[in-house]
Formats: structure tokens, C-alpha cells, sequence
């Protein structure tokens, strides 16, 4: 087979979500370097040196790498992304915030675990419904498994309070098995059985039940105004940003009202800063995204190939449009980032390592 160049359509595309990327998080930055002058340095140069730099280093390694070599070491890197979930939870390199503990001190720097997690598991499970295609159709050789590699990562995330973690991890799982070959019947058993965990969680979850309640008009007029608090400042930042936008910097939610303007809330301040039509476009950025890593998946015959290539392009922009879906109020409240423009270096760093991997695909294909 002739070995050709990566894709070029798909990489001007991850090159345009970047410089976006960078743009809107300093835009975003400038409501912290309001509020706290001396950490936000530190903020920046950590997204810049280990979310950026350290990715695009990755992203180039990576794409050298031959995506056949993942699927040798699946079991052991999967296996050692759940140990270093776990790790979070020792008082000497684990720390939290917000309530939750999910990341590990790295001297000055630090990582969160489970977006390395997330990527061993797809590769994980692509290498085994891979060896399984001919049994995935039963119970005990074919959901039955496939339920414990899910629970198995999912324990860790469900011990760190990351519901939003734990449903792209289960929603990227339900994906890769149904493109394995699985049938209808069993995608509604995991399905149901994704409703009932949520159910059951929320009666143990104050904070879970909380943002159901918000989401559903369930709860009191002042539970609604402290608990939404978050997702009102957010919509009247979208809201304020009319059709065109306020204009680049110009965002004034992002300076007192806005929780987290760097993090969470960074899609309600590209919105009020570029308005409906900047938004427009940045969702079509994504979805061109998807439909270019879905091309690139496709056209190899290698069923590993096209698991792991689609998982990535698909956790990618799920995790995204979770986040924009969470600040326009379509789904409930969640932690998740937005990729390439949020602030979090290490969930910057391992997508553009995964981005290499796709771009590998795309030289195999």
C-alpha cells in the first residue's frame, strides 16, 4: 500500500479551531486578570506551555506514530489510565476543587487523569470489539463484556463526582458498539441501563439532583436563583450578544458575573463577544470536524481503524456541544470544557494528541 500525506482538509480545519482557540481564551482571560493580576499569568503560560506547546509536540509525535502500535499496548495503557484515576484520591499528589477531586499535582503543573482515561478507553475497546466482531452479537462473549470495560472505567469517574465525564465515556462506548456490529435489542438494554445509573446517582448526588431540578423547573423560585445563578449570567451574555456580537474583547459579563469566564463558561462570552452568526460559525467548525474525522475513519479497511478514528472525532465534538448544550440550557449544567478553547491544559494536550492519531489514520487509509 502506498503510504500517503495526512489529511490537509482536516488539519486546516483543527488549525482554525486553534488559532479560534487562542484568541477566545485571552478575550476570556481578561475577566480574571481583573479579578486575581498575579495568578493569571501562571493560568496563561500553563495553558500555553503544557495545553498548547506540549500538545502541538504530541499532535506531531503522535501522527508519526503508526496507529496499529495502539492497539498492542490497548490493555496495559487502559489499565494505567484507571490507576491514575485512582491516584487523584491520595492526599500527597491528588488535590480538588469545586468539591471534587480529579486532578494530580505534576510539580508546579498539574493533569487531570480521566482525559487520558478516556482516550485508552476508546482505544481499549476499539481493539476489542476489533477481535470480538464475530461474537458481539451475543450476551456472554458480546454485551456482557462490554458492560464490565465500561463499568471498569467508569468506577473512577463516578468516585470523582464527573457525571459529565461519565456520560461521553458511556456515550462513546454506546457509538463504538453499535458500529462494531451490535444489535438493537442490546443498545436498548445499555441504554436503559444508562437512564437507571442516572436515576440512582441523582438520589445520591446532591449536586446531580440539583442541576436535574434546575433543568426541570423542579425546584423553588430562590433554589432557582442561587442554583441557576450560572446558567442565567450565561444566557444573558448569549443574549447580549445579539446577531453580531459585541465585538472581539468587548464581553462585560466575562469582567463580574460570569463564573469561570477562562473555563466552563467560555462559549457565553465567544457569543456575546461574536454574537448568533460567530456562534454559527464556531458550531460549524465542530460539526465540519466530525464529519471530516468520520470521512477519514470510513475509508479504512481496517475495522481497529475506523473504531478508533471515529471514538476520537466523536469525543471531540460531543464533549464540545455538551459544554455549548449546557450553557445555552439545552441539557443540564456540567463540567465538561470546551476543547481548543476552554481553560485546561491537559484536556488541550491529550486532543491534539488524539487529533495526531486521526491524522495517522488518514495517512494508512
Amino acid at each position: 500500500m502506498r503510504r500517503r500525506n495526512f489529511d490537509k482538509v482536516f488539519f486546516g480545519i483543527v488549525c482554525a479551531l486553534i488559532i479560534v482557540g487562542v484568541f477566545v481564551f485571552f478575550s476570556a482571560s481578561m475577566g480574571f486578570l481583573n479579578r486575581d493580576g498575579p495568578s493569571f499569568y501562571f493560568v496563561v503560560i500553563k495553558q500555553i506551555a503544557l495545553g498548547l506547546t506540549l500538545g502541538l509536540m504530541m499532535m506531531f509525535i503522535t501522527s508519526r506514530i503508526d496507529y496499529k502500535n495502539w492497539k498492542k499496548f490497548a490493555l496495559p495503557f487502559f489499565l494505567f489510565s484507571i490507576v491514575l484515576s485512582f491516584l487523584v484520591f491520595e492526599p500527597h499528589i491528588g488535590f480538588g476543587h469545586g468539591g471534587a477531586r480529579r486532578w494530580l499535582k505534576l510539580g508546579f503543573l498539574s493533569f487531570q487523569p480521566s482525559e487520558l482515561l478516556k482516550l485508552s478507553f476508546i482505544i481499549y475497546l476499539s481493539s476489542w470489539l476489533t477481535l470480538q466482531k464475530n461474537e458481539i452479537r451475543s450476551f456472554g462473549f458480546g454485551l456482557l463484556p462490554f458492560l464490565v470495560i465500561v463499568a471498569f472505567a467508569g468506577i473512577p469517574i463516578i468516585f470523582q463526582n464527573d457525571t459529565g465525564t461519565l456520560g461521553i465515556i458511556s456515550i462513546i462506548g454506546l457509538v463504538l458498539f453499535t458500529i462494531g456490529g451490535g444489535r438493537f435489542r442490546q443498545i436498548a438494554i445499555i441504554i436503559l441501563l444508562g437512564l437507571l445509573l442516572l436515576i440512582l446517582m441523582s438520589q445520591f448526588r446532591p449536586h446531580l439532583k440539583d442541576r436535574l431540578n434546575v433543568f426541570f423547573n423542579k425546584s423553588t423560585e430562590e433554589e432557582q436563583l442561587d442554583k441557576s445563578y450560572q446558567i442565567n449570567q450565561s444566557l444573558i451574555a448569549i443574549g447580549s450578544g445579539g446577531i453580531k456580537g459585541r465585538g472581539f474583547g468587548m464581553s462585560l459579563q466575562k469582567f463580574k458575573y460570569l463564573p469561570e469566564p477562562m473555563g466552563d463558561s467560555v462559549f457565553a462570552v465567544y457569543a456575546e463577544e461574536f454574537g448568533f452568526l460567530g456562534s454559527i460559525i464556531l458550531i460549524g467548525l465542530f460539526l465540519t470536524f466530525l464529519y471530516r474525522g468520520l470521512y477519514i475513519s470510513s475509508q479504512s479497511s481496517d475495522l481497529f481503524a475506523r473504531l478508533l478514528g471515529s471514538g476520537i472525532a466523536i469525543l471531540i465534538v460531543a464533549q464540545s456541544f455538551v459544554n455549548i448544550g449546557a450553557m445555552t440550557g439545552v441539557i443540564p449544567l456540567t463540567g465538561l470544557p470546551l476543547l481548543f478553547i476552554s481553560q485546561g491544559g491537559s484536556a488541550l494536550f491529550i486532543t491534539l494528541a488524539e487529533i495526531g492519531i486521526l491524522l495517522n489514520i488518514s495517512k494508512n487509509t
